[in-house]
């Protein structure tokens, strides 16, 4: 019989205090996006209450099954085709504020009913294996909702056929989301914008953060669209 010493008690406790502070070092918080919303935000509501909000989609239906699991806000199960990851947007990774509510959601709008599936053609599967798509919840692009309910964060990675920041700004006032080029606005230099290759943000040229880009990552757009176009998210800062 092997006689438990102080000493060994004592290793033990070291042991477990490096495996904790070592799992809590690697825990994925993906992004590290995280938004406000709570599960009470919406369990009260119907599904005809949230969808009635929103215009129906005109992307067709490419596959369809019966959604059987929700992993989380961006990741279901769908029978007959496998995982579907929502192509074009980021929900909260467990554990992070906000998860629990993007988590909710999806299922109330999915799980165990028919969805169907709107496949990007660009790139069908990620590294991951998961199908690629749109998720269209009774005629609704359930994407876009995500991201208009403040649910989900844009994560547009090329090759893709959407565009997520379509998505965003679509059925918005014109004075919240066209942003025009003013020589005379100290927003941007006569529709010149400047992105940054490693980072795939964009600024004004006026951007405090444009003197740090290396001329090997400095790439210059003509417009905004274009900049949005070809994968460049607006920089936090000066908002181009």
């Amino acid at each position: 019989m092997v006689k438990i010493t102080r000493n060994h008690i004592f290793l033990i406790i070291i042991i477990l205090t490096l495996v904790g502070v070592m799992s809590t070092a690697v825990a994925y918080t993906g992004t590290g996006f995280s938004h406000n919303k709570t599960v009470s935000d919406y369990n009260s509501l119907s599904i005809k209450n949230i969808l009635d909000k929103y215009n129906n989609t005109t992307y067709k239906s490419e596959a369809s099954g019966l959604c059987t699991k929700v992993y989380d806000g961006d990741t279901i199960y769908v029978e007959g085709v496998g995982k579907v990851r929502l192509v074009g947007v980021n929900t909260p990774e467990k554990g992070v504020k906000g998860a629990d509510a993007s988590k909710y959601f999806v299922e109330k709008l999915c799980l165990n009913r028919v969805v169907h599936l709107n496949i990007d053609d660009s790139k069908h599967h990620d590294k991951y294996s998961r199908t690629l798509a749109v998720v269209i919840v009774d005629g609704k692009n359930l994407n876009e909702i995500l991201l208009k309910e403040g649910l989900a964060e844009i994560m547009f990675i090329p090759p893709s056929e959407f565009n997520p920041h379509n998505w965003a700004n679509s059925d918005t006032p014109s004075s919240t989301n066209q942003k025009t080029s003013d020589p005379h606005s100290g927003n941007g230099q006569a529709g010149t914008y400047i992105g940054n290759a490693n980072s795939l943000k964009f600024h004004n040229p006026s951007c405090k953060s444009v003197p740090k880009i290396s001329d090997k990552n400095k790439i210059t757009f003509s417009s905004r669209e274009e900049a949005i176009n070809k994968g460049y998210s607006p920089c936090k800062i000066c908002n181009p």
